[in-house]
């Protein structure tokens, strides 16, 4: 995981000459496409090569982080890109460990300022169509029949599109700093449902599912979001979130821990 395509320092020098790049560190991050961070002497960079044939996402990703950017959210910018490679911005902060309402409050300001721009980006095609539910859920009808009653009614979901969501606001593509909040990954966005975005968030930050972080994380949110949400949309979209969730952690992990946890709080 992190690194599927071998990339030597020399190489990397090559590709991107004028960033005089002097180390290059694998990463274990990511499941598909291979991360590099990069060492130069005015500033670190990811360097990275998608092992999929998303040519149209990558332009897409980078004209919405143009926009993000510009709006003034920490968000990654595409500097350069060689044949396969790209280079990006390397983001400040570190992945919470211990989650406050002070993360909740941040989370809410970014995405509701996010929302602001992505409302108008509905060129996308659906988050949810970015896997195959149908044929995932007949897999674990056959095999894990208890597993498939929890989940069957992602079959059902209506393609609610509000704008462009990122869907996938995990801990571990965020980074705090005393001060700010930086998010990267958006490349497997789509169009989608703002509640789902906030339910995904209530997955991850507050899975003890305790009022006072739901109530701030919608608080903070409703300030400025272009759509005001309710307590009851979020904790029903927490719930669709943990049954998708759910369903591709026991696809590519077969019956892993957090994959069981998840189908619980469906």
């Amino acid at each position: 995981m992190g690194v599927k395509t071998p990339l030597s320092l020399t190489q990397a020098q090559k590709l991107f000459a004028s960033y005089n790049i002097t180390a290059l560190q694998a990463t274990q991050d990511g499941v598909m496409d291979t991360t590099y961070i990069a060492e130069a002497k005015d500033g670190t960079y990811i360097i990275k090569k998608y092992e999929r044939d998303i040519t149209h996402k990558i332009n897409f990703d980078a004209q919405l982080l143009e926009k993000l950017s510009r709006s003034g959210l920490c968000v990654p910018k595409l500097l350069a890109q060689n044949g396969e490679w790209y280079l990006y911005t390397k983001l400040d902060g570190k992945s919470p460990e211990h989650i406050t309402l002070a993360h909740m409050q941040k989370l809410g300001h970014f995405i509701s300022r996010m929302h602001q721009v992505t409302q108008k980006l509905q060129t996308a095609p659906h988050f949810f169509t970015n896997y195959p539910l149908i044929q995932m859920l007949r897999e674990h009808k056959a095999a894990h029949f208890y597993y498939y009653k929890k989940l069957c009614s992602l079959s059902d979901e209506p393609l609610c599109a509000d704008g462009f969501i990122h869907g996938d606001i995990f801990k571990d593509n965020t980074l705090f700093t005393n001060t700010k909040l930086a998010m990267f990954d958006f490349i497997d966005g789509g169009s989608g449902s703002f509640a789902f975005e906030l339910g995904v968030v209530l997955l991850s930050f507050n899975p003890a599912n305790r009022k006072s972080f739901s109530r701030m994380l919608l608080h903070s949110y409703n300030q400025h979001a272009p759509k005001k949400l309710t307590l009851q949309e979020l904790e029903e979209n927490r719930k669709k979130a943990a049954r998708l969730y759910a369903l591709l952690r026991l696809h590519r992990y077969k019956k892993s821990k957090r994959a069981k946890e998840l189908v619980k709080l469906c």
